[in-house]
């Protein structure tokens, strides 16, 4: 049995003392749990650290994702997320997101994400 992955203080900015990797231009990631076998259907949770102005291009969602901001804001063409807020995007949903000021969020995806726009 393995242990735990354990991120004392969380929402307080335990998140701070982790490692984090270049993952898209003004994106840094640090993978909590993901799948290193080469399945393409099992979730994948990460913090995702991005710069201010920070975009990823419009994607399509081919399971649940879901978002908890940490910090700062993040948003899409539906509205602007702040610290605290969970955003679920359902199997099938499209959307681009920014995040103007910077922003830390907590990200859960049930299946890998599919870029639409080439970049």
């Amino acid at each position: 049995m393995s242990a735990p992955v354990v991120i004392p203080n969380l929402l307080n900015g335990g998140w701070r003392q982790l490692p984090f990797e270049p993952f898209r231009d003004g994106v840094e990631i640090c993978h909590l749990h993901r799948d290193t076998t080469g399945a393409t259907d099992s979730p994948h949770w990460a913090l995702l650290r991005y710069a201010p102005g920070a975009r990823v291009p419009e994607h399509l969602h081919t399971g649940l994702e879901t978002i908890l901001v940490l910090e700062g804001a993040q948003g899409d063409a539906f509205g602007t997320y702040e610290a605290g807020t969970m955003v679920l995007n359902a199997e099938g949903s499209r959307h681009a997101v920014y995040a103007a000021q910077g922003c830390v969020v907590l990200i859960q995806w049930q299946r890998p994400v599919q870029i639409l726009d080439g970049s």
